[in-house]
């Protein structure tokens, strides 16, 4: 990739967004109800990923499903494309001149890692307002009076009462959730893709745009079920935080992951666990494809 490529890598970073926004939300509108309304005592309590799916059609259809889809949209989406972006140009300058193409995890690693940080102040707003607008349906344990009519009522409401600094709670935990995992992420997307690109070059001379695809919704996928796996109970964390009416609630994800386990064991640092798996590997696969394919059709040259 030369430099005058370098804003292609975001343009094929924002394609994989909006992917990974279309395939995933509604999984992750389950994700958080679950982890809103199970663990919190009072209210609905789901039996499960289906359980909570039905209701949510039941009561609201299926626009329950994209509740808090429009700051996903713009946040995934513009994240999306610095994530791929800087990962890609970080990546691209810790190699120098080694383009061997074997992962080398002293630059794989760094490269995920300074992404993830990077993007989690993007990601924190946007991920603030789309918890809160998605545990206010039906079920919802948020007074009708204390409900917000949009993202944008959410946003300004939220500065308006907390201060600027309320559009950030959660902060801390939304960096380490994305520094963790997508060090994860990037770990085993490129070395299974090496893996299986050196297995079929070994085997066969064929190669398409169909075994491209192929190899793209399986390492996207496991990288996404890897991800998820590994840093679950923050994120179980940071939706308490962010969705918590207490103001002065601690924000430290460590002090409420131990107050999860004291309540609910170890089960509860994982409610979500279902529907978050079954989103990540469609979502991740849809990202990693149409990232490929528009670093294909942008004449991004890949290690």
């Amino acid at each position: 990739m030369g430099d005058s490529s370098s804003y292609k890598d975001y343009v094929a970073g924002l394609i994989a967004g909006v992917a990974t926004v279309i395939t995933g939300h509604p999984f992750d509108t389950v994700k958080v109800k679950l982890q809103k309304h199970n663990i919190e005592s009072r209210g609905i309590t789901y039996r499960g990923g289906l359980h909570c799916t039905a209701r949510i059609l039941k009561t609201e259809g299926v626009r329950g499903l994209y509740r808090g889809a429009t700051s996903s949209f713009i946040g995934v989406s513009f994240e999306s494309s610095l994530l791929f972006g800087i990962y890609s140009r970080t990546k691209q300058s810790l190699q120098g001149g080694d383009r061997s193409g074997r992962p080398q995890p002293q630059v794989v690693i760094p490269s995920a890692v300074y992404a993830g940080a990077i993007i989690s102040f993007i990601l924190c707003p946007s991920e603030l307002v789309k918890c809160r607008m998605q545990v206010q349906g039906t079920d919802s344990l948020v007074p009708v009076s204390s409900r917000y009519s949009g993202p944008a009522d959410c946003a300004l409401k939220t500065i308006k009462t907390e201060g600027v600094t309320g559009i950030f709670r959660g902060g801390f935990t939304t960096l380490l959730r994305e520094s963790i995992g997508n060090a994860v992420f990037f770990s085993v997307y490129e070395n299974v893709r090496y893996y299986m690109h050196s297995q079929l070059h070994a085997t066969t001379s064929v190669q398409g745009n169909f075994m491209d695809m192929g190899i793209g919704i399986l390492t996207g996928g496991l990288g996404g079920v890897a991800f998820w796996s590994a840093v679950l109970p923050l994120d179980v964390a940071k939706t308490i935080i962010q969705t918590s009416p207490d103001k002065t609630a601690t924000r430290n994800p460590f002090i409420v992951l131990s107050s999860i386990h004291r309540t609910a064991g170890i089960r509860g640092c994982y409610t979500g666990l279902g529907p978050t798996i079954l989103r990540a590997f469609p979502a991740n696969a849809a990202a990693i494809v149409c990232w490929e394919l528009a670093m294909k059709v942008l004449g991004i040259e890949r290690d």
